[in-house]
């Protein structure tokens, strides 16, 4: 049976049986992968803690038909005890591990790998505002998967220049010539922070005010559940 390892960050677990858990993991090289951890809700086992959510860890795995088996792990990035002691924190990384879920599949993933592991690491240790580290986690991992949002120019036209209106199912800000009847008219500080959030300006974007960030986090979070298809579950759990 074939054995390989590779760095993975856990996205869930489920139980199975009395001891054991299937692992969902996205990998840097093997893109999402489901394995069985044998034993490890015992108490004497040597690597449980190492296979929580949010924790990042080397692997070695045996390869099977329809799960692999985890044999080994050792920890590279421990984030899920500061993540799950606050709710703000929990409740955006589940947000983040659902969309990662969601956007990957066997395929190797490695910019959604790198984006969602400094996502977790820099909730963990409270390096930007939560919901400010979410946003930009998801504007970026959408464009990985290619709907990177437009904001310096109409997103039907391509016209450059500052557009007043926001029309998800577009790709972003509109023209005036390009904008729908009805189309939501956006203020220039909010898309100034959706512009910093996508290119990790962090300086311009916690420099503008609550509001500005509550209207972007609405404008995302439409955005990112249009190009789902279907909404995400751990969004509505999100601590605002």
């Amino acid at each position: 049976m074939p054995t390989y390892r590779d760095e993975a960050v856990v996205l869930r677990t489920h139980k199975l049986g009395e001891a054991d858990r299937i692992v969902t993991m996205l990998t840097k090289g093997h893109g999402k992968v489901r394995a069985v951890a044998k034993g490890v809700r015992r108490t004497a086992s040597k690597f449980g803690s190492r296979l929580e959510p949010f924790m990042v860890a080397d692997v070695q795995l045996y390869e099977g038909k329809s799960l692999d088996t985890v044999n080994q792990a050792e920890t590279l990035g421990s984030y899920g005890s500061e993540i799950v002691a606050d709710y703000q924190l929990y409740t955006a990384a589940n947000v983040m591990v659902e969309i990662a879920d969601r956007l990957t599949d066997s395929e190797a993933a490695p910019q959604q790998y790198l984006l969602l592991v400094g996502g977790l690491r820099s909730l963990s240790r409270g390096e930007h505002p939560a919901t400010l580290t979410l946003n930009s986690y998801l504007l970026r991992a959408l464009s990985i998967a290619g709907w990177a949002p437009s904001f310096d120019s109409c997103a039907k036209c391509g016209t450059v220049g500052l557009h007043e209106q926001f029309v998800v199912q577009l790709g972003g800000m509109v023209c005036a010539d390009c904008a729908p009847t009805g189309a939501a008219r956006i203020d220039a500080e909010t898309v100034g922070v959706l512009d910093a959030l996508v290119r990790g300006d962090w300086d311009r974007a916690e420099a503008a005010d609550s509001k500005a960030w509550s209207r972007a986090d609405g404008l995302v979070s439409a955005y990112t559940q249009w190009h789902l298809e279907r909404g995400l579950k751990s969004l509505e759990h999100v601590a605002r």
